[in-house]
């Protein structure tokens, strides 16, 4: 009977993947708690069976061939997607549950708001929230991302794309007298450097404005809320999504600083990841009509 997949000895592979990682058959070794000769040995029997060098040997080391380098960033793709399943089985207690990933901001500003009334819809689906703001979101059904919905490989759903308004408070505004863009220029500014979402920053936002770079002093937090609770503190102004931001406009704890605004480069989107549950994508559907 044959095989369904044209593979080499799974073995041999995860071995060429540890080499490759760390570029040295010494430590695949240590990781995979075998000798060295055992790695090269499969390693060589690997390369016997392409028909092709994976390895340049140098004396001090290692090197990926052309080959070798194709193989790896497969197998890369390959091994994080079972990885990403293996963690959802583990992690997941039941089907009918939900999980899903959001940075600090998204889940406090936009989705934990809006659990209550899908709860009321929905009183049979539980949501696990995953707070990360760095890294890669793994072993969830969901994850919300500010970016290009285009470049993921999985499911996307589009959440909400808005203007980016320049915010700050009303004693803020007075003592630096802005009325205008061109005051902003020179005004502290607060800059949040997310490791999760890449956030739109002052830069960009004077540019398509058709302004030139700030020249103002500069605080740089790696949390959107403790950004926020900086420029509430009247450390400076900081950039706002309309959406995400209604409850402080609202309640007038940040005011809208100058009339421009930035139409958003980006969208905040839903990613469904692979072998989400049927509740899972219930819940995506729900959260992109509600935008």
């Amino acid at each position: 009977m044959p095989r369904p997949y044209d593979l080499p000895s799974l073995g041999d592979l995860s071995c060429f993947e540890a080499a490759a990682r760390n570029l040295s058959f010494k430590a695949a070794s240590s990781e995979l708690n075998v000798t060295p000769a055992a790695v090269s040995h499969r390693i060589k029997a690997l390369e016997q069976e392409l028909g092709q060098s994976l390895f340049n040997r140098h004396y001090r080391g290692v090197e990926l061939t052309e080959a070798g380098a194709l193989l790896f960033v497969s197998l890369q793709r390959g091994f994080e997607t079972i990885s990403d399943t293996v963690a959802r089985i583990r992690n997941r207690q039941d089907r009918v549950g939900v999980s899903i990933a959001a940075t600090t901001a998204m889940s406090g500003l936009w989705l934990t708001p809006r659990l209550a009334a899908f709860w009321k819809a929905h009183p049979g689906v539980a949501i696990s929230q995953i707070v990360q703001d760095s890294g890669t979101a793994q072993g969830v059904d969901l994850s919300i991302h500010y970016g290009d919905p285009a470049r993921e490989g999985d499911e996307t759903r589009l959440l909400f794309r808005d203007r980016i308004l320049a915010l700050g408070t009303e004693q803020f505004a007075e003592s630096h007298r802005i009325a205008t863009l061109d005051d902003m220029v020179e005004v502290p500014l607060i800059h949040t450097q997310s490791g999760l979402n890449a956030w739109t920053e002052w830069p960009d936002w004077f540019q398509a404005l058709g302004r030139p770079p700030p020249t103002g002093p500069g605080f740089f937090l790696n949390n959107y809320l403790i950004s926020l609770q900086a420029a509430e503190d009247h450390i400076g102004a900081v950039l706002g999504w309309e959406g995400l931001l209604g409850g402080y406009l609202g309640s007038g704890r940040l005011i809208q600083l100058v009339p421009d605004a930035m139409p958003s480069p980006h969208a905040f989107y839903l990613r469904i990841h692979g072998g989400a549950s049927a509740n899972a994508r219930l819940f995506a559907d729900w959260l992109a009509e509600l935008g």
